[in-house]
């Protein structure tokens, strides 16, 4: 017998019983979704006409997500090593258009872990149900997506219990991951560096842990029992917590070695501030084009690509601004909405660049159907780390190729806040003003004569202050700066002597 006449015949079964328990006005209603119980005086006063009821139980598909070649020959190569995926979102608040855009945005992550998508939907649920995500009647009607489409994965655009993981791989028959998993396995895919590997490695571990599964007897085929002997008392340690304890003393380990770079990243930062060099950390969603700023305003040479996470690795530049000012500019890590917990700890010593920086340019991606939601998801991060009291500008990216409009209203909205393009080179002038306008600027001015014997103090004033004026007299160098407290007590045997 086929799957769909044995789905037919047990929809026919479900129908002759609901058509004996519920009158003929409440059928429909109790047909929509058998797993959720429905009260027609509570539920349809609280629901109104805001949700019309098969819309509010179906599995809505999500057009435009499939991501599968046409060119045959090119399917059969990646089929040889792309995994096919089918995706799944429950729809809890906001409108139909917040769901789809969040799906979608799985869709990219998916592409970006090397998988093709075969098809998408949403359900709209007031929660996600606690066994199945989505409810074991649409549990049903996904595996039945799945075999239609072929499809080897379903990735759920949350992040799942392990009951939930294994309820419905038991139903859709195929293996189930969610989105925490899906952003870890691209950060391990993207991770270059040794911190970058380390911290990939504890995140996944910590994700990991819960969610160990063990296979029949092998669970409990390790004997307990003191000396052994007749008298043994039962399983000793099982496998399962074998492979616990060895992945808890690993991620020990990996902490320790985090801890180690983090001091060396620790060094560098005080060298910094013992030179007086300001930092200003770029800041902002994946994909926004924070590496192609960063290239643009100091040549970095960092790597560009469109996708999501394409550069995890910290990358800090030595840049400087129209007025001469040096300063460092650090490209962080991209953040993402429901970027997981486990990532935000383990890039935590990454993350301090940003709270350590005296400016932040948050950078989002102008073209973005809804750049509020990138905005609102940094900044929750950045709350995050501890880094609410720094400067921000919002540098809107890819101006030249946002609406007009749209652009309009994020400047207006964000008052700090510039518009430019990375490609084209648009605004990199007004932004690189607005940097030296905001960044810190030495407290103290002072006037010196220097001695042509004493050029290192000179070369001090352009390194960690702001020089206003230099001119070069027969006595030596006439010099006009603002400096720090410390430069100011090395010029002051060098101050000019009073006019008569």
């Amino acid at each position: 017998m086929t799957s769909s006449s044995s789905s037919s015949q047990a929809a026919a079964r479900v129908a002759e019983r609901l058509a004996r328990a519920y009158p003929e006005g409440l059928r429909a209603d109790a047909l929509m979704e058998e797993d959720v119980a429905w009260s027609h005086e509570i539920d349809a006063e609280r629901d109104g006409d805001q949700f019309d009821r098969f819309e509010r139980a179906a599995l809505r598909r999500v057009a435009g997500l499939s991501t599968e070649l046409e060119d045959v020959t090119e399917v059969e190569y990646r089929q040889l090593r792309l995994e096919r995926v089918v995706l799944v979102g429950v729809w809890t608040s906001g409108t139909v258009q917040d769901a789809e855009n969040s799906l979608a945005e799985l869709a990219a992550l998916a592409e970006t872990a090397g998988a093709v998508v075969l098809d998408g939907v949403i359900q709209r649920r007031d929660t996600p149900d606690a066994a199945t995500y989505i409810g074991s009647g649409k549990a049903e009607e996904l595996r039945d997506i799945v075999v239609d489409t072929g499809a080897d994965t379903v990735i759920c655009d949350g992040e799942l219990s392990p009951a939930q993981l294994i309820h419905l791989e038991d139903v859709v028959k195929v293996k189930v991951i969610d989105r925490t998993a899906l952003i870890l396995d691209i950060f391990a895919q993207h991770a270059k560096s040794r911190e970058g590997k380390a911290q990939v490695a504890l995140a996944q571990m910590q994700y990991m842990l819960p969610r160990l599964r063990g296979w029949g007897q092998s669970l409990s085929r390790q004997m307990g029992g003191g000396r052994g002997g007749l008298a043994t008392r039962g399983p000793g340690e099982t496998k399962i917590e074998t492979d616990r304890r060895r992945i808890r003393e690993k991620m020990a380990k990996m902490r320790r070695e985090i801890a180690e770079m983090k001091t060396g990243r620790e060094i560098k930062r005080q060298e910094r501030r013992r030179n007086r060099v300001p930092s200003v950390a770029i800041a902002g969603y994946t994909n926004a084009g924070k590496s192609s700023l960063l290239n643009r305003l100091t040549g970095a040479g960092v790597l560009v690509e469109n996708a999501l996470f394409a550069t995890l690795d910290p990358t800090v530049r030595r840049a400087e601004t129209p007025g001469g000012r040096q300063y460092t500019l650090t490209d962080t890590v991209g953040f993402v909405r429901h970027l997981p917990h486990h990532l935000v700890e383990a890039f935590r010593s990454t993350m301090e660049e940003v709270g350590d920086a005296d400016l932040i340019l948050h950078v989002v991606d102008g073209s973005h159907p809804n750049p509020e939601e990138q905005l609102a998801a940094v900044r929750e991060v950045i709350r995050d780390v501890g880094a609410t009291d720094v400067p921000e500008i919002v540098v809107i990216n890819k101006a030249d190729a946002a609406d007009p409009l749209a652009l309009q209203r994020l400047l207006r909205i964000e008052k700090r806040s510039i518009a430019v393009s990375a490609r084209t080179g648009q605004g990199i002038k007004e932004l690189l003003a607005l940097i030296d306008n905001e960044l810190p600027r030495p407290a103290l001015e002072v006037e010196a004569l220097v001695p042509y014997t004493h050029g290192k103090l000179v070369a001090r004033a352009h390194d960690e202050g702001e020089v206003i004026s230099e001119e070069h007299t027969p006595e030596g160098t006439l010099l006009k700066a603002r400096v720090h407290e410390d430069l100011a007590a090395d010029l002051a045997p060098y101050a000019p002597a009073p006019a008569l």
